[in-house]
């Protein structure tokens, strides 16, 4: 239930906080505290049960407000959330964010239906990133500028291996559907896995697909299943990317 969520709102603009704090209210989440510096972030209430989540909502504001701040308050609140409302997409901001540790990039033309859906899905777990992106994802990376993405993997070393699974995590693939679509093994699979991230110096497969857009790989180019099954969720499908706008 909503109110087993624990909401604290951080940016300068008292209006926005005071406007998402009164619909949060209405969806039943609790609100712990609405401040315009992080230092005035209350400490989390102990909870002996260990029940509930905690998400901390930064409005960036204009001025990118609140992104210099993450990493700060990743290492204050380890257990808590941190979500980023932003004016606009831009796609280094969202790399950046993510960087730094959030575990949701909202753009503020979202309506509210999926804004709560969202959040849900971030008290889950789950990392929440805005369409616009997916959109960038789909078309190749084509709406941003791209480097040159032969020169950045003889940087980094990747193998032509790496590269295939590579383009599969962009796409969201889990192991064993990569394990089919390339015809080798889960363990295989993992081991790759881990080999990319140490190599582009990533913590999980969100970020590595991140680099890999950001450098120009296109995940098109990605094997196709032998049998030309459709794939769906009970296969092991899991998008990477959460639609987040209306």
């Amino acid at each position: 239930m909503n109110h087993d969520i624990q909401i604290s709102l951080l940016g300068r603009n008292e209006i926005v906080r005071e406007g998402l704090r009164r619909i949060l209210i209405e969806e039943r989440f609790r609100i712990l505290s609405s401040v315009d510096d992080s230092c005035h972030l209350s400490d989390l209430p102990t909870d002996p049960m260990g029940n509930g989540s905690h998400i901390i909502i930064i409005d960036t504001g204009p001025d990118n407000f609140g992104l210099e701040q993450c990493r700060e308050l990743r290492q204050r609140f380890p257990d808590s959330y941190i979500v980023l409302l932003a004016d606009s997409f831009k796609y280094e901001e969202v790399a950046e964010a993510f960087r730094s540790g959030v575990d949701g990039y909202i753009v503020k033309e979202i309506s509210c239906d999926p804004l709560i859906s969202s959040l849900h899905l971030v008290s889950l777990g789950e990392k929440v990133m805005p369409s616009q992106l997916a959109g960038a994802f789909a078309n190749g990376g084509a709406t941003f500028k791209r480097s040159d993405w032969r020169a950045s993997i003889t940087d980094i070393n990747l193998s032509e291996r790496e590269v295939e699974i590579l383009r599969s995590l962009i796409l969201g693939y889990a192991n064993k559907v990569i394990s089919r679509r390339l015809e080798i093994s889960e363990a295989t699979v993992k081991v790759h896995v881990k080999a990319i991230l140490r190599k582009l110096r990533v913590s999980n497969r969100t970020q590595a697909a991140i680099w890999a857009v950001k450098h120009g790989l296109e995940a098109h180019l990605a094997a196709q299943p032998k049998d030309k099954t459709i794939l769906n969720d009970d296969d092991g499908v899991r998008p990477i990317l959460t639609e987040c706008a209306a």
